[in-house]
């Protein structure tokens, strides 16, 4: 397997993604995308809405259509919606919504839908080490709660959905990533049966989110303080992507998606070892070994996924079963190209890297203004 350049870039996580092109106009790689929504003209509903991402994609739509029709966050913690409600007080945000209510409730989810003409879905049960002891969970959320979703937005006046999906969907070797992988198969198969309506189901896939809760910086962070900083394999490599790239995706998917495609960034890699030296070049670092269902190298596009798979600029699209004239349609856009035969998207062999630099400038960046190295 090729090896990671020692050269490591230096990039600070710049946004490279198309944001708010205008119709017609070029995005920054040159392809001419076409903007099929007006998203500050639309109803939106946010599954999982009290997340770390729902916050801040509620925070960035507010920002960029402060008359947006309504914003709907839907989620199963009370407490949650109440903190969030405190972060956008309704008097200052009359449009914004909270409903209480759980995937796997088909009918709190229909009722929830009414009016609704875009969908985010950001809920699931997330963590690795909980699925493999409690897989009937996981499913009943993941994969049921998934096809409530579809099921609910095909008998209402949805136009767009757009659902989060993570690296370990990718030759998954885990529950969850299978779980994961079943949503995102189910996602991209509704459009085979939507009928005449103006409905579009894509799916987004990316992997680390900076910063995120249990991710493995502010992880560091904290264990510094104890002098060790506990690593599971010294050649381990990680994509990353901030909060705010993630949130860039997803509306840029709904802006402009066709339909029936996983939406996969281009971004930088990171070794584990590297983002320690970054965070506490002064602790010891411990090898604790690889922990049950953790990849050593995070993958995005695998090699049996190649000949489905289009390089839109800022993002590679595999297609789905089925959606051979949405293909067609894509490879009519400038630029747009299909990948080769055997190609696979890894963290290993990702020709970007970050170095310890590039790591630090992005926490300052993202996490920490006053960021220093322990």
């Amino acid at each position: 397997m090729q090896k990671p350049s020692q050269n490591a870039s230096a990039g600070v996580g710049a946004s490279r993604h198309a944001f708010c092109v205008g119709v017609g106009q070029m995005d920054k790689k040159g392809l001419a995308v076409e903007k099929n929504l007006d998203i500050c003209d639309q109803s939106i509903l946010v599954t999982g809405g009290t997340g770390s991402f729902g916050r801040a994609f509620v925070k960035t739509a507010l920002d960029m259509c402060p008359k947006i029709k309504r914003l709907v966050i839907y989620s199963r913690d009370e407490l949650k919606q109440y903190e969030m409600a405190q972060m956008f007080p309704r008097e200052q945000y009359p449009q914004l919504r909270f409903f209480i209510g759980d995937m796997r409730d088909e009918n709190r989810l229909r009722r929830a839908l009414e009016g609704i003409d875009t969908v985010v879905h950001a809920a699931a049960l997330k963590q690795v080490p909980a699925a493999e002891y409690n897989p009937f969970e996981f499913i009943k959320t993941n994969i049921l709660g998934a096809q409530n979703l579809i099921e609910a937005c095909l008998d209402h006046s949805v136009r767009r959905v757009v659902a989060l999906s993570t690296d370990k969907a990718a030759a998954p070797i885990n529950l969850y990533g299978a779980t994961k992988l079943c949503s995102d198969k189910l996602f991209i198969a509704a459009n085979n049966f939507r009928g005449a309506r103006d409905l579009r189901f894509s799916v987004v896939r990316y992997g680390n989110v900076m910063g995120s809760r249990g991710s493995v910086i502010p992880f560091f962070m904290d264990k510094a303080k104890t002098g060790v900083l506990p690593i599971t394999d010294p050649a381990m490599t990680r994509f990353n992507i901030s909060l705010e790239e993630g949130v860039e995706m997803v509306f840029w998917a709904l802006e402009r998606a066709l339909g029936g495609e996983i939406l996969v960034p281009k971004i930088a890699s990171y070794r584990i070892t590297d983002v320690a030296e970054a965070v506490a070049p002064n602790c010891r670092q411990e090898i604790i070994g690889i922990r049950p269902g953790e990849k050593l190298h995070e993958e995005m596009i695998t090699q049996s996924d190649s000949l489905n798979t289009l390089d839109l600029g800022d993002y590679y699209a595999i297609m789905g079963s089925g959606m051979e004239a949405t293909r067609a349609r894509y490879l009519e856009l400038k630029g747009v190209t299909a990948m080769r035969q055997g190609f696979a998207y890894d963290s290993l062999t990702n020709p970007d890297y970050l170095d310890v630099e590039g790591i630090r400038t992005l926490i300052r960046r993202h996490l920490d203004p006053h960021f220093q190295p322990i």
